[in-house]
């Protein structure tokens, strides 16, 4: 068996690899899995640039930040629109209410932060002006940290975890697909000159993973997935329930086969470039950020095997 490293979030963006692993997809084509867990986007991005592992499954806006800071990195699939909420306390029930308030984020400058700061420019608030930022890890600790501390008014929170607070008193001021539009969120992004050397290591992993993808969309699948929730995440039926529907909704969750979703990642540029004045606020042509040859060859070899 050919050993691979992978990072993740602990969140709900991950089920396809999960029931690809338990139908014992990447075992069919040689691969064993290491799986480990980020506390946070920074920790992520150092340890996919000092080769701490081979493959980073994460909000792709990350790639791009690691680019723009000199890393030979690339975009090789895509996965998910995101199926954020914007998340707030009870008490708020107003965008505008959060004005003086503290806004939960990952790590200041990519991706999910910059797609709340965003949202809440369009309702006429800045940061600095009007909230500031406070760093509270990923999505699993910043949903924690919202629930135990008042000061901590909003956040973009998605599954399971969207759920789970909101059993714990915070409610949504709407979706990041209403908010927003096509959104591509959740990717897998290499080194370049890893995936160049490892090429067909590569295709068989991504042939696994769209395996899952396919797994957990098939209406068929419906009850094993939400079992694998459960056990994967300690989810009670309901938001089990809640966060596969959120999962298999059309355009705001999974990508039919994982595909990348390229107007959704020109949304991804466009954010980056209005948000942190990049490229003289001109979004850059998406190809220099991705490689989806990759993708296409790991597609040829999933033919015929749709579940």
């Amino acid at each position: 068996m050919q050993p691979l490293r992978v990072n993740i979030f602990n969140t709900s963006s991950n089920l396809p690899l999960l029931a690809a692993q338990e139908a014992g997809c990447f075992a069919r084509r040689g691969l064993a899995l290491e799986i480990q867990h980020t506390p946070n986007s920074d920790a992520q991005r150092a340890g996919l640039a000092a080769g701490s592992f081979d493959i980073a499954h994460a909000a792709v806006d990350n790639a791009v930040a690691m680019v723009e800071a000199g890393q030979d990195v690339v975009i090789v699939l895509g996965g998910d629109a995101g199926m954020n909420e914007f998340m707030v306390r009870p008490e708020i029930k107003t965008m505008t209410e959060l004005r003086g308030k503290v806004l939960a984020v990952d790590a200041p400058n990519t991706a999910f932060a910059l797609v709340a700061k965003k949202i809440l420019k369009n309702h006429g608030l800045h940061e600095g002006r009007d909230y500031t930022v406070r760093l509270a890890g990923g999505t699993g600790p910043r949903a924690a940290a919202m629930v135990a501390d008042p000061q901590l008014a909003a956040g973009m929170i998605n599954p399971p975890f969207s759920f789970t607070v909101r059993q714990q008193g915070l409610k949504s001021l709407g979706n990041q697909y209403a908010l927003l539009g096509p959104y591509q969120a959740t990717g897998a992004f290499v080194l370049r000159d890893w995936a160049r050397t490892h090429a067909d290591l590569l295709q068989d992993y991504l042939a696994a993973y769209i395996e899952g993808q396919r797994l957990v969309m098939a209406p068929a699948q419906r009850t094993k997935m939400i079992d694998l929730l459960v056990r994967s995440f300690k989810l009670d039926a309901v938001a089990a329930a809640g966060t596969y529907e959120a999962l298999v909704t059309p355009g705001a969750g999974l990508a039919p086969d994982a595909r990348f979703n390229t107007e959704g990642f020109q949304t991804v540029l466009a954010i980056r470039a209005e948000m942190e004045g990049m490229w003289g606020g001109t979004p850059p042509a998406p190809a220099k950020y991705m490689d989806l040859s990759f993708f296409e060859q790991a597609l040829q070899k999933t033919r015929g095997d749709q579940p």
